[in-house]
């Protein structure tokens, strides 16, 4: 009898009748609003043009989805997408017949690269201010974003974690299953929880922000070094990590934790 266990079975999302609010889409906008909301603190705090605020939005938004599309495909499903060119950036299935299927793979490394990659752009073209500026900001808003995307996987059931093996954990009721698992989703987003109020705390409380780099550094350390332990309880997401000693998602937070090691000495000597 699985009495600690919670029974895990919810609907895809909020049905009007002519539209369903798919909760994973919900968990992203929440996620862009909250931070476009603790930036516009900070640019006022700053005495920064708001009015860079809203290409600051666009630039990281359409970034994210393509990096994670992008991230996806080539770090995880590179031997379906080579065959499939057309559905990288499609969302559509082709074969056997034609579907509608949205972008089911995002792989936040991959949006990561991405969101970097853009900033270098807004930094040069319209912030006028050195990239590692706007990356110890922007960091405070993908921390607490990183929360809401983990819960949009919750409300899918995936990224799901190993049976527990006792009354502890979720059953996914939905899948099909009987029997609980660690809820690998609500670890990593409270884990991005304490990252968020590590940062926001940094900020406002310390002279983090002055030293540039530094949060930056404890960002990417920090958060990177939460992805890499609670691996260790998700199923493989993929075919090939089977039998892996380190699965992808460990693989590629390992360079980036040194990044941000790297980043946060650099900032404490100067």
């Amino acid at each position: 009898m699985n009495v600690l266990a919670i029974t895990w079975d919810p609907s895809l999302g909020i049905d009007l009748g002519f539209f369903v609010i798919r909760y994973y889409s919900l968990m992203f906008v929440i996620a862009f609003a909250l931070g476009y909301q603790i930036m516009k603190r900070i640019f006022i705090h700053e005495k920064v043009e708001l009015e860079k605020l809203d290409k600051l939005l666009m630039y990281v938004v359409f970034a994210t989805i393509l990096g994670a599309r992008l991230g996806h495909v080539f770090f995880y499903d590179w031997a379906y997408f080579s065959q499939h060119p057309a559905e990288i950036l499609l969302p559509f299935k082709f074969q056997p017949t034609f579907k509608f299927t949205g972008f089911a793979g995002l792989a936040s490394h991959g949006a990561a690269i991405g969101i970097i990659a853009s900033l270098w752009y807004f930094s040069k073209k319209v912030m006028h201010k050195p990239l590692l500026y706007i990356l110890d900001r922007v960091g405070i808003t993908v921390a607490i974003a990183g929360l809401f995307i983990r819960l949009g996987n919750l409300m899918n059931s995936e990224i799901i974690g190993h049976p527990t093996g006792t009354n502890y954990g979720v059953i996914f009721a939905n899948l099909g299953e009987n029997f609980p698992r660690h809820p690998t989703q609500l670890y990593e987003g409270f884990g991005y929880l304490i990252v968020f109020v590590i940062l926001f705390y940094m900020y406002w409380k310390t002279d983090a922000a002055q030293k540039q780099g530094l949060l930056f550094g404890t960002f990417f350390a920090l958060l990177w070094s939460v992805r890499f332990v609670v691996e260790f309880f998700k199923e493989d997401q993929v075919d090939f990590e089977k039998g892996m000693i380190l699965n992808m998602g460990q693989i590629l937070s390992i360079p980036l934790i040194i990044i941000g090691v790297y980043f946060m000495i650099k900032a404490k000597k100067k």
